[in-house]
């Protein structure tokens, strides 16, 4: 019996609580959720009629029977319709151009940069997107850049005050891993640039939102609510028992 446990563990598929944790760093907590390549991650903006989803509820409906979301966070800035500030691209469609980010705050702090969902997980600087012209199955632009191949953003200062709950992803430089972060108390952007280069060892991350930062992680009980959002990246998993 002992031996058929053990063998019916490792058969089994890891579980969605595996993905998302809590940390801290710096006397401040973060929630994180970590995807691999080849997961099945991918953004979410309007349902099968063209309406926006706008929130975690109706994302989750919108899943094929049997699928449910492991986690799920907003993504990317957006106008007050809901559309993307920027390049969005999901499948076949594609809303949006890429932006230099003039006149849009956070987004026009240069660099901005492209979280990009293909056979690898990367964000790029913006500049070094167009020159790669990456195949990307789904695509975000946001800004501004948190790290850049292993950089702070130049303009983000150790003693600022300005600070807010804040929410971004960080790649790997392989491509392997992607880390959705959110801080879970008011953070300034540069130790929450932080937080992905030293604590996370990522060397490249984009911001995603601040404030209106949002995470569904339901298997550590959270699912933030709040008006109704953009751009959202979400982890789908299998729901039904595997045979």
């Amino acid at each position: 019996m002992i031996r058929l446990v053990a063998l019916l563990a490792l058969l089994l598929p890891v579980q969605a609580a595996a993905s998302c944790r809590q940390v801290t760093f710096e006397a401040t907590p973060f929630t994180l959720c970590e995807a691999r390549a080849g997961d099945d991650l991918r953004l979410f903006l309007r349902d099968g009629s063209g309406a926006i989803l706008g929130d975690f509820t109706a994302v989750e409906a919108s899943l094929p029977p049997g699928t449910r979301l492991s986690f799920a966070m907003n993504a990317g800035m957006y106008h007050d319709d809901r559309r993307p500030v920027g390049l969005y691209i999901e499948g076949d469609r594609h809303e949006g151009v890429l932006s230099d980010g003039g006149g849009y705050g956070n987004f026009g702090l240069l660099p901005n940069g492209v979280f990009c969902i293909s056979d690898r997980l990367r964000v790029w600087e913006r500049e070094a997107f167009i020159a790669a012209a990456p195949d990307c199955r789904y695509a975000t632009q946001s800004g501004p850049m948190l790290v850049i191949g292993g950089a702070l953003h130049p303009a983000f200062h150790a003693n600022s005050t300005s600070r807010a709950f804040r929410n971004g992803v960080g790649t790997s430089a392989d491509g392997s891993r992607a880390v959705f972060a959110i801080s879970d108390r008011p953070v300034n952007f540069h130790l929450f640039a932080r937080f992905f280069r030293d604590y996370l060892g990522l060397a490249d991350a984009l911001y995603f939102d601040g404030n209106v930062s949002r995470l569904y992680a339901p298997d550590l009980g959270r699912a933030d609510g709040g008006a109704p959002m953009g751009p959202i990246v979400g982890l789908v998993e299998r729901s039904d028992p595997v045979d």
